[in-house]
């Protein structure tokens, strides 16, 4: 039996309340998420680097982002893909130099793109000159107090000082020549830094006015939630798994690693430093997989972060009542403390998700795909992230997109395991298949080497040979491609206001029927309807489609896994 609305019902009351149509640009944009390494290589070399970057930015122009936000392009020894930084102020020859850096930003300026970097203050490489210092100098130095060094327990200190683990498998210390450890929350080569030292603030705060004085609007803040740690780094036995660190349960003490009260002191600090180039231009925005909502909300008070991403959202299953939850949660906690919710579904840590979605509803979400692992069903992954997308754009606040989610690209879920270089795979023995699978280089053209990613054929993790169907050439200008999905969202988004529009709920659909309406501040509302029963849905009555992710049906009803844009 189809479900069919002959007279919808609204909720009498706002879930959200519009924004100012004149609010501050990071309240409402669209941030795309560029992997430098893998978006476009411009010496054909196999890695991208910011040459590429910058020939390539009138792409994100034509797509009809706001905003930039690169993943580190910074001086590193690359054991974990840049996360382990050896120097904050220079660029990794790998990617270029810091006047490609200039020459990028200038780009961006002059397209009207933002550019936010990535900072990465929970830990530094352990070739950092300061690190490199904390070994000469030896224990009780000052130098060793700038990280977390410490005796180890047992007659003969061989034991290391917590029964901690890291999050990429393994302990997490490691020994050192003279007998202490040092704590590494991630890979061995990423030791933590002291964040009750002064001397460790100021240096951030340095190097945040470094990149601002080179012109960068903002900060992608790593692992914001896990600067401070309890004191006495009590033992916590439990395993950490990659992106659920902040998660313990409703009943479970919190983790001493993550979410201490001490972080929001420091981001007050940034918020002050950000304020002084003139507010409310520049941004910070944290990775903080923090739970429940009400402390996650802490990180973006009015006088700390601007933004966080809602991991909530991106970890929801997909199930309609789910979905209604996670958005009405999201919204009330976030305007809670007056700021915007910031909405994602993938990023260069998790499957992506026109893969995520194509496996069975209900199973965990898994940390990376391999070839003997069950295989997403693809036509149903892309065609829910279709919809999940067209949903997520439709709500007010903020998002970010990863590069090469606008073309519908799947992870790598064949790749030898030879090739794999995420440290979580390496730490783990395999256990871990880790996220090299969404990390593959970009497709441009299909017929061209490396797929138009570079000018040579290598690259530095192997493209699926259907990666070609997906290159942007295969898509620009097609009716009904998703490169032409994500424009057309990007555009009518920006035309309607939806970022800063408010958010009603309409009922009367059916149980498994997501719908909302966001309204302007002048009351013109967008319908937005994602369809995730087993049943065709009717729109109401004199409903027009702005937008859809999918075709209609025969009746000019919603199909199952798609959702659409209407007017009333």
């Amino acid at each position: 039996m189809t479900d069919v609305l002959d007279s919808p019902t609204r909720t009498a009351e706002l879930l959200h309340a519009p924004d100012s149509p004149d609010a501050a640009w990071w309240r409402s944009a669209v941030i795309y998420q560029i992997y430098p390494r893998s978006w476009a290589d411009g010496n054909g070399d196999g890695i991208g680097d910011l040459p590429g970057v910058t020939a390539r930015l009138p792409y994100l122009k034509a797509l009809g982002v706001d905003a930039v936000w690169f993943s580190p392009f910074y001086r590193s020894p690359q054991a974990d893909a840049g996360y382990d930084v050896s120097d904050y102020r220079d660029i990794d020859p790998l990617f270029g130099t810091l006047e490609d850096a200039d020459a990028m930003l200038a780009t961006a300026k002059e397209l009207g793109l933002k550019v936010i970097v990535d900072l990465v203050p929970n830990h530094s490489s352990d070739e950092h000159a300061w690190f490199q210092d904390a070994l000469a100098a030896g224990p009780g130095s000052p130098e060793r107090e700038r990280y977390m060094f410490r005796d180890g327990q047992g007659e003969d200190g061989s034991e290391p000082p917590n029964d901690w683990h890291s999050v990429f498998g393994g302990p997490a210390w490691t020994r050192v020549e003279d007998g202490q450890w040092y704590l590494h929350l991630f890979d061995s080569k990423q030791p933590d830094f002291n964040w009750e030292h002064p001397e460790v603030r100021a240096e951030f705060g340095s190097i945040l006015r470094f990149w601002l004085d080179r012109g960068v609007d903002g900060f992608r803040v790593d692992v914001a939630h896990g600067l401070i740690k309890e004191e006495g780094l009590p033992h916590w036995s439990a395993d950490l798994h990659l992106l659920d660190e902040g998660r313990h349960g409703d009943d479970a003490p919190k983790p001493p690693m993550w979410d201490q009260d001490g972080v929001h002191e420091i981001y007050r600090q940034w918020r002050a430093i950000l304020n002084s180039y003139g507010q409310p231009d520049r941004i910070l925005c944290a990775e903080a997989w923090v739970e429940p909502q009400e402390r996650a909300v802490m990180y973006v008070r009015d006088d700390e972060m601007h933004q966080a991403f809602n991991f909530d959202f991106l970890s929801t299953q997909w199930r309609a009542e789910d979905l209604r939850e996670v958005v009405a949660s999201s919204l009330r906690a976030a305007d809670s403390v007056g700021a915007p919710s910031t909405w994602v579904l993938s990023n260069h840590d998790v499957v992506r998700h026109a893969s995520r979605l194509g496996l069975p509803v209900g199973k965990p979400r898994p940390n990376g795909i391999s070839a003997a692992d069950p295989q997403p069903d693809r036509e149903l992954g892309l065609k829910r992230a279709r919809a999940a997308t067209t949903l997520m754009l439709g709500l007010p606040g903020g998002a970010y997109l990863y590069q090469g989610e606008e073309l519908g690209l799947p992870d790598s879920t064949d790749m030898p395991h030879e090739y794999r270089q995420d440290p979580a795979f390496h730490r783990t023995n395999g256990e871990e298949i880790g996220r090299d699978g969404c990390r593959v280089p970009m497709p441009w053209q299909k017929d061209a080497p490396s797929f138009g990613f570079g000018p040579s054929s290598d690259t530095w993790l192997p493209q699926p040979s259907v990666y070609g169907d997906y290159a942007v050439d295969q898509q620009e200008g097609v009716a009904g491609s998703t490169l032409e999905l994500y424009r057309s969202l990007l555009a009518a988004r920006r035309e309607r206001g939806l970022g800063t529009g408010g958010l009603r709920v309409v009922e009367g659909l059916g149980d498994d029927v997501v719908a909302f309406e966001n309204v302007d501040a002048a009351g013109v509302a967008t319908l937005v309807v994602a369809n995730l029963g087993t049943e065709p849905v009717a729109l109401p009555e004199g409903a027009r489609v702005l937008v859809a992710s999918g075709a209609l049906d025969a009746d000019g009803r919603v199909p199952v896994d798609t959702a659409v844009w209407a007017t009333r």
